[in-house]
């Protein structure tokens, strides 16, 4: 019989650095495909009021297909990016930013930092806001784009309603997948019918030409479309910044692979608190065991697929031709902030009545209200996962569950602040969530590079063409942010200093 310290994974297999080192315990059976089906679909909602329903149908609207191109790029990088994030989560049940903190705890810090900074303004809750307002009082075009009313303490509500939402259900993870699944699907089938009714083959054709236009960039001084906008536009072309990351805390939520081993957050008031490991385990190299791995891999690389790739590219497509097709050639300007939205809608009115007006009012919505709720669990649950893990495992009566619902409210609370005190403006808010979403991307895609080529070796090493996927995620993030400091950031700053 195998010693307590027999169990443990040697530093050889995978460092354990400056947290314990994980236990070896066999990989669970591989369960239906089927069965697997939920955490995508979660990511899925996370990207349908961002590039989906925002930005990329405003880049349509404002200058047709010349850019979708590096949207259909931004999606398959993602995939690839994305599944190298559950790599680790398959094989070890920790989150990826715990396997990032083993090659340093520096990095608990600096996610911590990143995944709360970002997110922290509520564009949103605005954006859904400031629909619904249009949905109840006409909007007055004036100078500076629509008047709205009410849009403040609306968006106030859908924070709140989402908190409650979130600590109402008895495992966190189920509730939010619940939820997402009926959104997500209310807005597929509403887009297709509208599709039907307003795309003809000619808007079909000019998306074709854009994907087709490689290398081709919008001319920002007849589009107004700066670096910084693109930047957050390739973020958002899927779900984008830390929002990824927490496929790996939804995976392991959902029991793949190792994750079996690991509880879920429970809600304080109606669920009952699961024993968490604060680490992960690992899988002894054997032949069953590494059978097990690649019909994990296989199955989990399928799940992605059907319920990430093909909806978020079926969206964005979807979402796109209906901007084109209505406001494209539109003799009024919609530019500001995210009156597009009622441009379309004003459109619809116009062609097919005010029923199908309502009804894709009501969509954007919907599509708004699951990024809103996606983004505010998945922050929770990544801030929480990173402070339990690295920073109070001996503290026994403060559990993962408690600290994710700390961090949830003092999110709602600190959103309800930053509306209160005026900074109400969806389309400023969502670009510059956006903008720096985009350089976290950069910053994660090379420590996982890392992390999956130096540490996950063996049976559980990249195929060389993930390996490429992910050098090139590096390349194609690094780039645009680069740019961004070097034509936006970084003039503004000396400029702020009086350096120029």
């Amino acid at each position: 019989m195998a010693t307590e310290q027999e169990n443990y994974v040697p530093d050889s297999v995978i460092p354990h650095g400056s947290l314990p080192p994980l236990r070896y315990r066999d990989l669970p059976e591989p369960i239906s495909l089927r069965r697997m089906i939920g955490p995508s679909i979660v990511l899925t909602g996370l990207a349908l009021g961002s590039g989906e329903f925002i930005f990329w149908p405003y880049i349509t609207y404002k200058t047709g297909f010349v850019f979708f191109w590096a949207c259909i790029l931004g999606v398959i990088t993602q995939y690839f990016l994305n599944m190298e994030i559950e790599r680790w989560t398959l094989a070890t049940g920790e989150s990826v930013i715990t396997g990032f903190c083993r090659l340093s705890l520096h990095w608990a810090w600096i996610f911590l930092i990143l995944n709360i900074v970002p997110w922290a303004w509520p564009g949103w809750a605005t954006g859904a806001a400031q629909i619904v307002s249009w949905s109840i009082w006409e909007p007055q075009m004036t100078e500076t784009g629509l008047q709205s009313y009410h849009v403040i303490p609306m968006a106030i509500g859908s924070l709140l309603l989402v908190g409650v939402i979130l600590t109402s259900g008895p495992v966190v993870y189920n509730t939010v997948e619940r939820l997402q699944l009926i959104l997500v699907s209310m807005v597929f089938i509403f887009a297709i019918l509208l599709a039907i009714a307003v795309v003809r083959w000619e808007h079909i054709q000019a998306m074709l030409y854009g994907i087709m236009s490689i290398g081709q960039m919008p001319d920002e001084s007849s589009s107004g479309l700066d670096t910084i906008f693109l930047l957050g536009a390739l973020a958002f072309a899927g779900a984008g910044g830390t929002t990824n990351l927490c496929q790996s805390n939804f995976i392991k939520d959902k029991g793949y692979g190792m994750g079996h081993y690991v509880g879920r957050i429970t809600s304080p008031v109606t669920g009952q608190e699961e024993a968490v490991s604060d680490v992960g385990y690992h899988f002894p190299y054997t032949e069953e065991n590494i059978s097990r791995w690649n019909a994990w891999w296989k199955a989990a690389s399928r799940e992605h697929a059907l319920t990430f790739i093909l909806p978020c590219l079926l969206s964005l497509a979807l979402l796109s031709l209906i901007s084109y097709a209505l406001i494209h050639d539109s003799d009024t300007d919609y530019s500001h902030d995210i009156n597009f939205v009622w441009g379309q809608a004003t459109e619809i009115h116009i062609r097919l009545g005010v029923l199908f007006k309502w009804a894709f009012l009501g969509i954007g919505i919907a599509a708004l209200l699951t990024t809103e709720l996606g983004i505010l669990d998945a922050c929770a649950r990544i801030s929480s996962d990173i402070v339990k893990v690295n920073f109070c495992r001996q503290i026994d009566w403060l559990s993962g569950s408690k600290l994710y619902f700390i961090f949830l409210w003092a999110e709602i609370l600190f959103g309800c602040f930053i509306l209160l005190i005026g900074m109400d403006k969806p389309g400023l808010l969502l670009k510059t969530t956006a903008a720096m979403n985009g350089g976290v991307m950069f910053l994660y895609s090379m420590t996982l590079l890392y992390l999956n080529k130096r540490v996950l070796r063996g049976a559980l090493s990249m195929h060389p063409v993930r390996l490429l996927a992910l050098i090139w995620s590096t390349l194609f993030f690094g780039y645009f942010t680069i740019k961004a400091l070097w034509i936006e950031v970084i003039p503004y700053l000396k400029d702020l200093a009086g350096l120029t």
